[in-house]
Order: C-alpha cells, then structure tokens, then sequence
C-alpha cells in the first residue's frame, strides 16, 4: 500500500498484516468508533468491545508544528497506548500502538513527510536494507509476544506436556493433568470469545471453590434435597420411561448442579456490590459477561472433580486404564458444550440480574430453569443415541454462545 504524506493510523490485523490506512487530518478531529458518523468506523460483529464512539484523533498546531494527540471517549473497556491505558487525553509519537479495549482492534500511529522522491527508487532502498530485527525477530517483538503470539498459553502447554512426561507410568497423575489442561483449553476458548478481562487467580479460584463445595457436607445437604425430598433421584434408565428420565435427571442433575455451581458466581455478585472501586469491578459480577466467566471457571472445576473422582475410575475398575483414558478425552473437551454452556447460561442470567436488579428474581428464575433444563435434557437423550446427544450438545453451546453475544452488546451499551 502506498505511504500517505502527514499522519496517519495503520490498522493492523492480528497476524500483524496491514488492513487499511487511516489519513488523520491536520484541521478537525478523526472519531473511531461502531457508529457510521465515525470516521474510522469498525464492524460491530468482529469488534464487539470497541464502544459507539470508542475516541478521537486530534491534530494540535504549535509553532507551525502539528501533533496528533489521541482522548478516550469514556468507553467501556478502555484505550491502550503501547498497552497503557489512556487517562483523558495522550500524544502520539511515531511508531505508538493504540489498543481499543482488551484484544481489540490494534492501530500504529505513523508519520509520513510528503514523498519528493520516486516512489519505486523508495521501495527499492527499503527492500534492499537489512537491519538487526530482520535477522534477530524476537527483538523487536515486545508485548505483541504475550498479546498476539498466544506466548502464555504456548508457555503454559509446554509446562503441561514436560510434566506429563514426568508422570509416564503414574496414570492417575497423567490423568489429572491432562484433564486440567484440555478442561483449561476450553475454558480458554470461552474466555476469548467473551473479550473481558478478569484476574487468572480469581477465575481459578471460583473452580476451586467449586472443588472445595463437592467434597464438603454441602453436597450431602443437596443430595437429600434435590434427590430425596425432591423427585429427582436419578434412575437406573433400564425399563424407565424417557419422560420420567427427564423429570429425575431436572431436579436431580440440573436444579441440584446448577445451584451448587453458581453458588461462587453468587458470592462475587455480594462481592460486587460490597467492595470499593477498582476491586467491586475486578472481582465481583457487574455484568452478564462478568456471570459468564464465572460461570463457566466453576463448570470447569466441577468437571474435572466429577470426572476424575466417579466417572474415570468407576470405568477403570470395571474394564480398565485405555477406556478411562478414552471416557476423560470427551467429557473434559465437550465441557464446552456441556457443564461450561449450563453454568455459563445461567451465569449470564445472574449477571444480567446484577444489572437489571429491578427485574432479578424474573430473570434468575428464567435462566436457572432453562440452564437445568438443557443440563437435564443431555443427560436423558444419551439413551436415545448418539446423534440426538449430539445435537443437544449444539443446541447448548448455542445457546451458550448466544448468551456471550448479547452480554457482549449489552456490555458496551453499559
């Protein structure tokens, strides 16, 4: 693409190619943005936390000099200069990466006098210069290792691989770690697509937390509850009828495991409106995305205890190691679709309540039903085949989907 004379944006795609230029004029201010009265307009599908009017470009003239100076527009997730959030306004200096929101759109600010010279013989010298960076990359790289490389979840599979090499022979070691890293791949996949930002430590607590409440006396307190007062104690499935299998499997899986897994989603609902700024906002639930993380760091915790404290073993015991490898494989990957959609769903719900609390019991009840329901409905359709399991498990991560979607749109509207 052609050099522009003056100022101007460069908008980079991920993989670090250029998607367009952005000329910045020297007279008025250039706004970037969702809107369609923005100069720099950007789709609000495949930017979902880029605000309506997200900041302005200025040019300032002093001494017949002119530089550019970038202001946030009070936007939800923010404006990062060289990954520094921008606090009113900043200048630009050659070469500033501006950042809108956490994994958003990414743009170098360059400055480029008139060209005099013969484009081509331009061309040609920069295509023939070699410099330290082009022989030595990684020097020049930066933040965009961590920011664009995935380096920290590259670092952290190798971390995994070195200690499942480290563990041959010890099956139970091997399985808990390849179930933590396949059930923390798709809990990674979740997070991208929600593009809000909480602390690690906190999302891995409310997994733990969850741990923690499977093995304390709450679970028996549940059990007697969902399973013994209420109808849902679960049924063999043998000579039972696939409507009464629906009905036990909705109090005795879905109402009771929703409950139990939204209970530290709630807590950080307390926590949100208990703690001062910044804290209320890091790790309490404000919004439905906040629900949704969550939500969905807790399903991943119940996942891996359930799966490696009853399912792997009962099926080793009864016909050995290589099933239980092949019965860890797919519960900890269709998490994604299974617990991590239900309790995401419902986290949705929850954080939808903690924005509307006017309309809070309607909307908890509506998504702790419908959450049980879809967690009933997988549960029972595994004795109608495989296909119908299936497309039930679509179904849930559509919805789950859905729900990032929404809370996404409702997040910048915020």
């Amino acid at each position: 693409m052609n050099a522009i004379g003056g100022g101007f944006l460069r908008h980079q795609h991920p993989n670090g190619a250029e998607i367009k230029q952005y000329p910045l004029s020297q007279t008025r201010e250039t706004a970037i943005g969702r809107e369609l009265t923005c100069e720099i307009t950007l789709d609000s599908q495949e930017y979902g936390m880029v605000s309506r009017r997200h900041a302005v470009v200025r040019p300032v003239a002093v001494g017949g000099q002119t530089w550019w100076e970038i202001c946030d527009l009070g936007s939800v997730n923010g404006t990062y200069i060289n990954g520094q959030r921008v606090q009113g306004c900043q200048r630009l200096g050659v070469g500033d990466r501006l950042t809108l929101g956490g994994g958003g759109p990414e743009f170098i600010f360059e400055y480029q006098p008139a060209a005099k010279s013969n484009p081509a013989k331009t061309v040609l010298s920069t295509s023939n210069s070699l410099t330290f960076t082009q022989l030595f990359p990684i020097a020049s790289t930066g933040k965009d290792l961590t920011s664009k490389a995935y380096l920290l979840p590259g670092s952290i599979t190798v971390m995994f691989v070195v200690l499942m090499f480290a563990t041959l022979g010890n099956s139970e070691a091997f399985n808990q770690l390849l179930a933590a890293y396949l059930g923390g791949a798709g809990y990674y996949f979740v997070y991208q697509l929600c593009g809000q930002k909480k602390p690690w430590w906190w999302l891995l607590s409310a997994a733990i937390f969850t741990v923690a409440i499977l093995l304390s006396p709450l679970l028996p307190l549940f059990i007697l509850i969902f399973r013994q007062i209420l109808p849902g104690e679960l049924p063999d499935g043998g000579g039972v009828g696939f409507l009464r299998l629906v009905v036990g499997m909705f109090f005795g899986a879905g109402l009771m495991e929703e409950l139990l897994k939204a209970l530290p989603v709630l807590i950080c609902v307390w926590l949100g409106i208990k703690l001062p700024e910044p804290w209320n906002s890091k790790l309490g639930v404000k919004e439905p995305l906040d629900g949704i993380l969550l939500g969905c760091a807790s399903a991943v915790g119940f996942t891996w205890l359930e799966t490696l404290g009853q399912y792997v073993p009962e099926i080793i015991r009864s016909v050995g190691e290589l099933e239980g490898l092949q019965l860890l494989i797919p519960r900890m990957l269709g998490s994604v679709a299974g617990h991590m959609a239900y309790s995401g769903y419902f986290g949705y719900f929850i954080g939808l309540s903690a924005l509307k609390p006017n309309k809070r019991w309607l909307i908890l009840g509506v998504g702790y039903l419908s959450a049980s329901f879809l967690h009933a409905l997988w549960n029972s359709t595994v004795v109608l085949g495989y296909h119908v399991l299936a497309v039930v498990g679509i179904l849930s991560y559509a919805f789950l989907t859905a729900a990032i979607l929404k809370a996404r749109s409702l997040s910048r509207q915020s």
